[in-house]
């Protein structure tokens, strides 16, 4: 390419120059001429480290990567004849797994003639729905699936914004002890190197 339009490393424009005087200009400051937008006319190049530019660049992917929510469907079964302190169990099951962010997939199934009775799988999807309103909505109401009756239900909006709101709490306490921990490092030089002072200091004076 002849020419390209410059940004310096301090983000402002240089404007458009031959490419061989954008790379003069980059090398003479111990930096690299980096294409950022090749499919402006004409391309668009920024000086910078190219090193520090790619480290910057995974450390973004892997903050985005972190901070993606990954939704599973969780299973849970029951039968139309499960008690009461059974299906309460699965309802206290239902709940962790939507609080954590996931949906909760609930199937009964039939045996035998139990499938000319659908009202009582009916009965028992309707406990999940009524028991984890505060928590879930129906994506999916309930259906008939070969010898089972399912629902799927979600995580409400306001969990989901809870949880990234941890995430975001988690990610700035992380990042915070990672500061600390650098800010750290030449203190325990200094410690490293007045050691050695002292321990040159004492060859000495065994030596005289």
């Amino acid at each position: 390419m002849p020419e390209v339009r410059v940004v310096a490393e301090d983000g402002s424009n240089l404007g458009v120059m031959s490419t061989d005087d954008a790379l003069r200009r980059a090398h003479a400051k111990g930096l690299d001429l980096v294409e950022v937008n090749p499919k402006s006319a004409p391309p668009v190049c920024k000086i910078l480290d190219f090193g520090r530019y790619k480290y910057e660049e995974k450390k973004k992917q892997r903050e985005a990567k972190r901070r993606q929510t990954v939704v599973e469907v969780k299973e849970i079964k029951l039968r139309p004849k499960t008690d009461d302190h059974d299906l309460d169990v699965k309802v206290r099951a239902a709940r962790k797994f939507l609080e954590a962010g996931n949906k909760v997939r609930v199937v009964c199934r039939f045996r035998g003639r139990e499938i000319t009775h659908p009202e009582l799988a009916n009965q028992q999807l309707d406990v999940f729905i009524n028991k984890l309103e505060d928590v879930a909505n129906l994506d999916q109401r309930p259906t008939m699936e070969a010898k089972a009756m399912a629902l799927v239900l979600g995580p409400k909006p306001q969990v989901l914004q809870r949880l990234a709101q941890e995430r975001t709490r988690r990610d700035e306490e992380r990042a915070r002890g990672q500061e600390e921990g650098a800010l750290a490092l030449p203190a325990d030089e200094e410690e490293d190197e007045v050691e050695e002072d002292e321990d040159e200091d004492g060859e000495e004076a065994d030596t005289n």
